[in-house]
């Protein structure tokens, strides 16, 4: 099964527009974590403009079918950020629930947790 990790590409930082940033902080995390998770064959990466999480950005979401969804905030479009998003997406992925025990949490993604969402129920 895929786990997902939806990236928001709008999301600006404080400050951003007094930077001169040709490209959003999102898009720039957006490019990070896509090379990050390049050649993973069970964690996918996707583009969103807004996860509505905008006074926590840059924001992400990690979901796959029938697993808990996490939405994650406040990263700096950074290496390290990129990084700890995809190792913790592919434990996500390993986990039968979505769950990972925090002792597993990379340190990047630490603090960034924002809400999890149970899998939504099956339609019987």
């Amino acid at each position: 099964m895929t786990t997902w990790i939806t990236i928001c590409e709008t999301c600006k930082r404080e400050g951003w527009d007094a930077n001169g940033m040709e490209q959003t902080d999102g898009e720039a995390l957006a490019t990070l974590v896509e090379a990050a998770a390049t050649g993973l064959s069970r964690v996918k990466t996707r583009r969103m403009s807004c996860l509505m999480g905008c006074t926590r950005a840059c924001n992400v979401s990690i979901q796959a079918a029938g697993k808990l969804c996490y939405t994650l905030g406040e990263f700096e479009p950074s290496a390290e950020s990129a990084s700890g998003i995809v190792s913790y997406a592919i434990s996500h992925a390993g986990s039968e629930t979505g769950q990972v025990p925090y002792r597993d949490w990379p340190q990047a993604v630490k603090g960034h947790f924002v809400t999890r969402h149970l899998p939504l129920p099956d339609d019987q």
